[in-house]
């Protein structure tokens, strides 16, 4: 993992104050064959989440949301197809850095990969398959983006 202070944001963010700002992201809904999603219990603040991220300069969102999965999960996405975009205001969050972070968010249903669930990285304290009836209380608003993901009927979802 790269250090947060030579990734984009982090060099974006030494620039610019205390601007609030946009910044793409990706973000994965992992099923499995049992139809549990998977989630990752983030080191920053503890809490449960989805794999997820900022994209980086030279990559594609894909290439933004394979790699996020691979440093939270362990795991190689084979097949990821898009399905929502979230970028409402009521989707903004302040992020782990205490700024606000106005939502321009990719998501992808990921029901094709390989590997070994990794449950600790440098990012993660915990990974593991939940019930969807059985959530823990997650970030921001990751139910929703989850709902989405279940719902999904081949529209893509705009909000």
């Amino acid at each position: 993992m790269t250090d947060f202070d030579q990734t984009y944001l982090g060099k974006l963010l030494k620039h610019m104050g205390n601007e609030d700002f946009i910044l793409p992201a990706a973000r994965a809904v992992i099923l499995n064959q049992q139809q549990e999603v998977l989630l990752i219990q983030r080191s920053d603040n503890q809490r449960w989440g989805l794999p997820a991220g900022s994209i980086e300069i030279g990559e594609s969102i894909l290439d933004c949301v394979i790699r996020e999965v691979q440093e939270e999960t362990g795991l190689t996405v084979l097949s990821a197809t898009p399905y929502a975009l979230y970028t409402e205001s009521r989707f903004s969050f302040i992020n782990a850095f205490g700024r606000k972070h106005h939502t321009f968010s990719l998501s992808f249903l990921i029901t094709d990969w390989s590997g070994e669930l990794v449950k600790q990285t440098d990012e993660t304290l915990d990974a593991k398959f939940f019930k969807t009836t059985e959530l823990p209380e997650l970030v921001f608003h990751y139910d929703e983006v989850i709902q989405d993901a279940l719902s999904f009927d081949g529209q893509f979802i705009l909000k």
